[in-house]
Formats: C-alpha cells, sequence, structure tokens
C-alpha cells in the first residue's frame, strides 16, 4: 500500500489515490468494454496528426510504386525501343507530348530527373511522415498518462489496499510504451503495407501472371505461421510483463525502505531475493527469444525464397522471349519492396499479441470504478455530536474486524481510544471518513444527525484532519509538507501550526529552516519529527474534527503533553480522536474506549476506568512500572 495515496486521500488534496498488484484472478478485466473505445479515448488530441502520418506513408509507398515503372519505361520503351502496349493511355499520352519514347531515349536524362523527382517527393513525405508520427505518438502517452494518472487518483482506498506501486508504475510506463510503438510504428503503416502489396502486385500482374502466382505462392504460409506464432508469443509476453511488475515492486520496496533494510542488516538477503526473481524473469525472456528468433528465421527463409523465385524464374521467362528486360527489373523491384510489407504483416501479428496484453493491463486499471458518492451529496456543519451506532464491518467476509460498535462523542469534546493491535482502532477512523464503506447493514455512523452516507465525500474529508502513525512526506521543503492541505498558506500560518506541533524551535535550527528539503518519505528527518510535521500539517485545515491515530507514539512524554496542550487551546471547538497506546496521552479525554477483538470492552473517564479492574488499570500498572 502506497503511504502517498492514503496521506493524498486523507489531507482532503483530492479525493484520489494511487497504487495496486495483481495475481490470479486480480487480473482479470471487471468490464466487457472494448478496447478500442479505450484506444480511441487515448487517441484524443493525436488522431490528426496520425492521419497526416498516415497520407504521408501512402504518398511515400506511392513513390516506391512509381520508381520501378520508370526504369522500366527507360529500358524497354525509350532504349530498347519496345512498342508501349502495355503502359496506360495517359502515360503514353504525356510521352508523345514530350516527343515520343525515341526522343525519350535520346534525352535519357529527363527519365533519370523523374526519378530523381520521385526521390525528391518520397524524401519529403517520409519527412512528413517522422515528424508528425513522432508528435503524434508523444501525444497519445500524454493523453494516456494523463487519464491513467486521473483515474488512479480516483479509485476508491480499498482498491489501493489489493495493489503495489511498483506493479502499476510499470503499467504506466512499460506497457503504454508497448501501446504507442504498436500504434505509431505498425498501425500507422497498414495503408502503406496494403498500397505496396495491392499496387505491387496489380503491376506485376499486368507484367507477367505466372511469374506472380509464383512469388506470391510463399505469402499464405508467411500469414499462417504468424497467426500460430501469435497465441505462443502473446502467452509469453503476458508471463514477461507480469513478472517485470514484480521486479519493479521489489526495486521500488527496497529503495524506499532502505533505512529498514540497512538497519537490520538484510541486504545480502534482499539482494538475493532481487537476484532471484531477476534471473527468473530474464529465464522468461530467454525463452521467449527462442520462438521470436524462429518466427524471424523462418521469415528470412520465405522472404528470401521469394527473391529466389523471381531470379530464376524471371531468368528463364527473359531468355524465352516471355518477358522483356526492363519488366524483369521492375519485377525484381515490386518483389524486393514486397518483402518487407509481406513480413510486416507478420510482424504486426506477432506484435498484436504484446500491444493486446498491454492493452488488456491498461484496461484493467481503466476499467475499474471509481470512487462516488451513493448518497444525496449533503454539506451539514460537522461541529455535532458523532454517533457510531451498531457499527460493524468486515474486510474479510468470514472474519468480522468490528463487532456493534456503539457511543456518541460530543460536539467539541475529546475521545481517547485504546486497543491492542488489530482491536479496529483505526478501522474505525477509516470508516468516519469512508475511506472504506460501510456496509448498509453495518450500522450507521452520524454526524449532528447527518449519516455520512449522505454527506458529501469531499466536504467530509475536507473537515477530518487525520494524523497516521506512519505520516507520509513528499519530496519537497518542509513547508511546503506542512501548506500542503491549504492552498495560498502564507508563511505566518505555517509557523503558527509548526509552532503548537513544537517543530519551530527545532526547523529553526536547520540551516535551511522551513526550506529543508525533505528526501523521499521524509527519509531525512527522525521518526518523532516527521510526526510532528504531519500533525503540523493537519492543523493547518483547522477542522471540526480531528484525529491522532497513534501519531504521538515517536515523540516523547513531554513534547506530547506540550502538543496536546496547545490542541486545547487552539482547537478547543473541535472534536478530536485521540488513539494511542499511551495512558498519559488518553487520560485527560473526555471519554475513553477500551477496544478488544472488534468490540467496546470498557468505557469511561480516566478515573473510571482506573478503577474499574478491567483491561485499562491492567495497562496503567504496567505502564507506571515501566
Amino acid at each position: 500500500m502506497s503511504f502517498a495515496s492514503r496521506s493524498v486521500k486523507l489531507l482532503g488534496i483530492s479525493n484520489r489515490g494511487n497504487v495496486w498488484y495483481n495475481r490470479g484472478a486480480m487480473e482479470k478485466r471487471n468490464s466487457k468494454k472494448p478496447n478500442h473505445r479505450l484506444l480511441w479515448r487515448f487517441l484524443k488530441g493525436s488522431k490528426t496528426l496520425f492521419a497526416v502520418s498516415m497520407l504521408a506513408s501512402v504518398v511515400s509507398a506511392l513513390c516506391d510504386m512509381v520508381s520501378p515503372q520508370i526504369v522500366r519505361i527507360a529500358v524497354d520503351n525509350a532504349l530498347g525501343g519496345a512498342a508501349p502496349t502495355a503502359l496506360p493511355a495517359w502515360v503514353i499520352a504525356q510521352a508523345e507530348r514530350l516527343g515520343g519514347f525515341r526522343w525519350l531515349g535520346e534525352h535519357i536524362w529527363v527519365m533519370a530527373a523523374a526519378l530523381i523527382a520521385v526521390a525528391l517527393v518520397k524524401a519529403a513525405a517520409q519527412y512528413g511522415y517522422r515528424v508528425s508520427n513522432t508528435a503524434a505518438a508523444e501525444r497519445l502517452v500524454k493523453t494516456a498518462r494523463d487519464s491513467l494518472f486521473s483515474h488512479i487518483e480516483r479509485l476508491p482506498y480499498a482498491w489501493h489496499m489489493k495493489h503495489r506501486t511498483g506493479d502499476i508504475i510499470q503499467r504506466c510506463t512499460s506497457d503504454l510504451d508497448t501501446l504507442k510503438n504498436f500504434i505509431s510504428q505498425q498501425m500507422t503503416e497498414i495503408l502503406r503495407v496494403v498500397i505496396l502489396l495491392a499496387l505491387s502486385i496489380t503491376f506485376m500482374l499486368g507484367m507477367n501472371g505466372r511469374l506472380t502466382l509464383i512469388v506470391l505462392a510463399p505469402v499464405p504460409v508467411i500469414i499462417g505461421y504468424s497467426l500460430v506464432y501469435y497465441r505462443i508469443i502473446g502467452t509469453a509476453f503476458l508471463r514477461c510483463d507480469e513478472n517485470e511488475g514484480i521486479l519493479s515492486a521489489m526495486a521500488q520496496e527496497n529503495l524506499a525502505g532502505v533505512r529498514v533494510v540497512r538497519a537490520f542488516g538484510r541486504e545480502k538477503h534482499e539482494q538475493t531475493r532481487f537476484s532471484r526473481q531477476n534471473r527468473f524473469y530474464t529465464d522468461l525472456w530467454m525463452k521467449l527469444a527462442k520462438p521470436m528468433a524462429t518466427f524471424w528465421s523462418i521469415g528470412d527463409i520465405l522472404s528470401g525464397a521469394q527473391i529466389l523465385l523471381t531470379v530464376c524464374f524471371g531468368a528463364v521467362f527473359c531468355v524465352r522471349g516471355e518477358m522483356l528486360a526492363g519488366e524483369y527489373i521492375a519485377f525484381l523491384s515490386y518483389c524486393a519492396l514486397m518483402t518487407w510489407p509481406v513480413r510486416m504483416l507478420g510482424r504486426m501479428i506477432s506484435e498484436m499479441s504484446k500491444a493486446g496484453v498491454s492493452i488488456d493491463r491498461i484496461a484493467y486499471i481503466m476499467d475499474s470504478e471509481e470512487e462516488r458518492d451513493a448518497g444525496a451529496g449533503a454539506k451539514p456543519d460537522l461541529k455535532g455530536d458523532i454517533e457510531f451506532d451498531g457499527v460493524t464491518f468486515a474486510y474479510d467476509p468470514e472474519q468480522e474486524l468490528l463487532r456493534d460498535i456503539r457511543f456518541t462523542v460530543k460536539g467539541g469534546s475529546t475521545l481517547g481510544i485504546l486497543g491492542g493491535t488489530g482491536s479496529g482502532k483505526s478501522t474505525l477512523m477509516l470508516l468516519l471518513s469512508k475511506l472504506y464503506e460501510l456496509p448498509k447493514d453495518g450500522g450507521s455512523i452520524r454526524i449532528g444527525g447527518v449519516d455520512i452516507r449522505d454527506i458529501d465525500t469531499a466536504w467530509l474529508r475536507r473537515n477530518i484532519a487525520m494524523v497516521l502513525q506512519e505520516p507520509f512526506l513528499f519530496s519537497r521543503s518542509i513547508e511546503e509538507n506542512i501548506a500542503i492541505s491549504e492552498e495560498n498558506a502564507d508563511t505566518a500560518q505555517v509557523r503558527a501550526a509548526a509552532r503548537v506541533a513544537c517543530m519551530e524551535e527545532t526547523v529553526d535550527g536547520f540551516p535551511a529552516g522551513f526550506d529543508t528539503f525533505v528526501g523521499e518519505r521524509g527519509v531525512t528527518l527522525s521518526g518523532g519529527q516527521k510526526q510532528r510535521v504531519a500533525i503540523a500539517r493537519a492543523l493547518m485545515r483547522q477542522a471540526p474534527i480531528m484525529v491522532f491515530d497513534d501519531s504521538l507514539s515517536a515523540v516523547d512524554t513531554e513534547t506530547d503533553a506540550k502538543i496536546r496542550a496547545g490542541l486545547s487551546e487552539r482547537f478547543a471547538g473541535s472534536t478530536v480522536f485521540l488513539i494511542s497506546h499511551r495512558i498519559t496521552t488518553l487520560k485527560n479525554a473526555d471519554l475513553i474506549l477500551v477496544l478488544d477483538h472488534g468490540q467496546i470492552a470498557e468505557s469511561g473517564t480516566h478515573e473510571e476506568l482506573r478503577r474499574a479492574g478491567g483491561l485499562y488499570q491492567r495497562i496503567c500498572e504496567i505502564q507506571e512500572e515501566a
């Protein structure tokens, strides 16, 4: 799970989050939407450029078709004196207008100039194709990445908990590049390939039908084995793609958790894990290389066979007088031009398998349902009483985490929550902020008498300031991290929040002060400093509901007391939830709940629970002895 996505949602910066992971059933598409609709959406803004590139490609193909005919006319009609019976009427008319074929033979430079002119047109078309195709491809990637990022940020929190950052990054980079390359390199060549094949076959049939049939004999074989390899390569590429995501996730986790790895001396262990996965991933590509090598080798053999058949049978036909020299030269040119388009069809089929895998993996994200308000979208005043009425919840349907939770927190009061690991303390707050949807039969949570299901989600979260036990800090300055939840916040407001969080003096001791750059995930700060920066960030919101989820665990007792005193003084009107394992943090709360195995075991004030003889009293005694 990404702490960044959790922090973004809790801060109310956006109604969004960002990470996921796939395994087994998770890989299945959750929608029947055809992929071409998604592609059409990604092509917004680049369709015209792709159309221009395809048109330029068509012009280039036509130039390739014209050049052999100019050579043929020069050899057979202008120099050889053959009757132009097989030429189109408009070509004969143009030649007569210039002075006839004999005149062209005497001024052969005219034919050379025509070849140069065609070459220049082709060069211009190729230039236009490259420029427009590259621009279109990059616009496609930009549109796709913008769409993916925007969509991922709006996915539900429950979705984020099931997936890893490394894999989602791999899908938004490697898979997207595969898709881009297929569209820009293969799809835009379709018209060119079709025109080259159609015109080549047409011209070849016009010159010698029998030789054309001989040359086309390998084509069905090429298409047939390409279809076979389509299935083989597609399955293998899917495995490679999935394992690349696993490898990316491992690298991302180790880079983010480098301090933990170093602290526990786990470098060798993590290196072994990475090396094992990397070896497995490499072996998959090596296995894929074998059918790919076979695929291209067969293509080379069949393409060579085409040219060999043309040379041999064409020479025989020329000796027999069934074919002119110029036609033979043109035929060889068209056969050479056909070789790549025929192979291109095979390559398109094989690359289509890769692109199909990639678009399915991307579509898996885009098909996922975004977080939406199911209620009326109300925006009530959230300073009233907060009531949990029969709240029951389970992450796993077979194992309830919370069972019939009932309590009321008076508006402006402080509620302390104590409980062991897995007792459901944090889950209560996740349900309060609608990061997890409370089931219809799971009771209700009301604020000022309004069910949170009917409250606008963005409004609710903007009015709840939450600080996690493991706060996420962005790779920005300390001031930017504190002010990130409030637009147009000035330095004075940042300092005031830092002062309440007991962080102002600490920051002033840094050489760069509040401009001190915080490394990734706040690695340049200690645990207590990170928690205090996160507390200051939450205080910037001045929300009517404030949640501190064990967020004072890394600070000393004296600083803990100062922060709580500052909160009581500055945010006296806010409803505060204090989740902690430290009795000194909770003892001044107006009401304290003790959770045990998802149920409220005890409730009352510190003094009441201190004398009750239950779990709270035992914890007090243990902590006092320590």
